[in-house]
């Protein structure tokens, strides 16, 4: 199709740099990450908010086949108010009819034409960056820069970045091949042989609440890429920024002469969920989830025939063994805390900190004076009235500030309550939902409290008897319990030496001494490999090679020449 070779060779350059950048691992984007209106013009920012504020009390323009009715329970954490958009409710059957019936056109599209059209999508999703950005803002509840960054460009970068692994991966496997080879006769058997790349089927994408587009887009582009359609099942109480995408896509889709089928909506409500009714369908061939760890691995466990990637849930932890500044280092961690009130996958939970406290080039903090330390800046981020609400943002659900409720009550009988959760003021937003970290100190053999994920603001510091226990501890939690993220502050090289061999059998990833510069949990596309599939935070890594080659398999055709 001439419309969709001219998109490759349009964004041909970008797939290119792209490639170059996942074998240097270095910093690269082809997105604009900041929302200022130096970059994108002043009206942007104002008609994306426009096009958001338009969109509420009404019907979602989404037109798609097997729609049953209507449906729609999205409620923002910053004002309390229902968004009042409904969408289509889907007969999963129908989804998965038309789902597949699509999937013949786009199996004979070439590796070109796919990543073209597909790049296009993610470029398509750019300009409504500021709409999405409210969208996400008042669902997910991140603050309006993450919104922006962290759900628009760092999110397509993880999608282009999943695109050019799976065209990796296909590029591998070549088209055709000619073969010879003496056998008993005189004359050697010469065949002309043909590989066919042939998608697995129709997909399943399950999306989470609080970053509702981050795993999305990679595992979008990564199924779209390898031949297989896509049925996008986002949060019942997230469903605005999928939908958004979902839209996109199938206007790129349609335009480029592909049936828009091959990206569907699958939106449900809280108490009428679709997601186990969609994994049933016998279609469904893949699953890619993103979600807590019970859910992820019921899913793993109970979905025989289907092909399964799962991101759930961690218990991070923060090994302080020595600091050149140590107040710097507290800032840090305090700052990772308050972050999106510790809803990020890669939040830090569990510090440990040795009895015998921290050295310093200046000499040794005291235990007790290390964790003041810790607390006080907690307190200033928090309390800061311009800072706070833009760092800490709202929480996404009702049942987060239980936990912390719950978490809190449990620390009162069974450790220390270091500071207690409170509201961050927020003036544009005076009714959102929002809370500050609770610490809760607790002792180290009380891992059954402290030793897997309490979501949400709820933090503890752990005094262990030595830095080399806290690795210990943290270790064995990450390999049983699974982590996302880990990470080891310390000034002796030696040490750190001996603590890395203890990561690595964990597949716990590790960050050492992140204190400036940085968010410490800020994870890059195209060069951070985030999850590592090794332990039970998930079975699937973003992004290698192994999280696309399994989509599509290799059938050839072979005969005398």
């Amino acid at each position: 199709m001439a419309h969709t070779a001219h998109l490759y060779e349009q964004h041909r350059e970008t797939l290119d740099t792209a490639l170059k950048a996942v074998r240097t691992r270095d910093h690269w984007s082809p997105f604009k990450e900041s929302p200022s209106a130096k970059l994108h013009g002043e009206d942007a920012p104002r008609l994306g908010k426009a096009r958001f504020d338009a969109q509420l009390g009404k019907a979602f323009d989404l037109d798609q086949p097997g729609t049953i009715g209507t449906l729609g329970a999205e409620v923002s954490p910053y004002t309390r108010q229902p968004l009042g958009i409904t969408y289509p409710k889907s007969d999963p059957a129908a989804l998965f009819a038309a789902s597949r019936k699509a999937m013949a056109g786009w199996m004979k599209a070439s590796i070109e034409e796919r990543s073209g059209i597909i790049t296009e999508m993610l470029f398509a999703m750019e300009r409504n960056a500021f709409e999405n950005a409210h969208a996400t803002m008042h669902t997910a509840g991140q603050g309006y820069v993450m919104a922006f960054s962290g759900s628009g460009a760092n999110a397509l970068d993880r999608g282009l970045e999943a695109l050019v692994y799976a065209m990796k991966a296909m590029q591998d496997v070549p088209e055709t091949a000619s073969w010879t080879k003496r056998f008993l006769e005189p004359e050697p058997v010469r065949l002309n042989k043909r590989y066919v790349r042939v998608p697995l089927g129709p997909a399943v994408v399950i999306c989470c609440a609080t970053f509702p587009l981050w795993n999305a887009y990679p595992a979008m582009t990564a199924n779209l890429m390898t031949g297989n359609p896509v049925i996008v099942k986002p949060h019942p109480t997230g469903v605005l920024p999928v939908a958004m995408a979902v839209r996109t896509c199938r206007e790129v889709l349609e335009k480029a002469g592909y049936d828009p089928n091959l990206v569907l909506l699958a939106a449900d409500e809280p108490t009428d969920q679709i997601t186990i009714k969609l994994l049933e369908q016998a279609d469904c061939r893949i699953v890619d989830y993103t979600g807590s760890q019970s859910f992820g691995t019921w899913i793993e466990n109970n979905c025989p025939g289907r092909l399964v990637f799962t991101e759930t849930a961690g218990c991070n932890s923060v090994v302080i063994h020595s600091a050149n500044d140590f107040g710097r280092v507290a800032h840090t961690v305090a700052r990772a805390m308050v972050t999106f009130a510790a809803q990020m996958c890669t939040a830090p939970q569990n510090v440990f900190i040795p009895r015998s406290g921290v050295q310093t080039p200046d000499g040794t903090i005291a235990y007790d004076d290390a964790v003041e330390t810790l607390v006080s800046a907690i307190d200033k981020i928090a309390g800061d009235n311009t800072l706070g609400p833009a760092i800490a943002a709202a929480v996404q659900a009702d049942a987060t500030i239980e936990n912390v409720e719950a978490m809190t009550g449990k620390g009162e009988a069974e450790g220390n309550i270091l500071r207690r959760s409170g509201p961050v003021s927020n003036p544009d937003y005076p009714d959102a939902r929002t809370a500050s970290p609770v610490l809760i100190e607790c002792d180290a053999k009380n891992e059954d409290f402290y030793g897997e994920e309490r979501f949400g603001p709820v933090s503890f510091v752990i005094p262990v008897d030595s830095a080399a226990e806290g690795v210990r501890l943290a270790t064995s939690q990450a390999r049983t319990r699974g982590a996302i993220a880990s990470y080891l502050y310390s000034t002796d090289e030696s040490f750190i030496d001996a603590a890395e061999p203890d990561y690595l059998a964990a597949g716990a990833s590790l960050s050492i001494n992140i204190d400036r510069g940085m968010p410490m949990n800020f994870m890059g596309a195209y060069s951070d490999y985030h999850v590592t599939g090794l332990n039970p935070a998930g079975n699937a890594s973003l992004t290698d090679l192994a999280f696309v080659a399994p989509r599509f398999r290799v059938v050839q055709m072979r005969r005398p020449g």
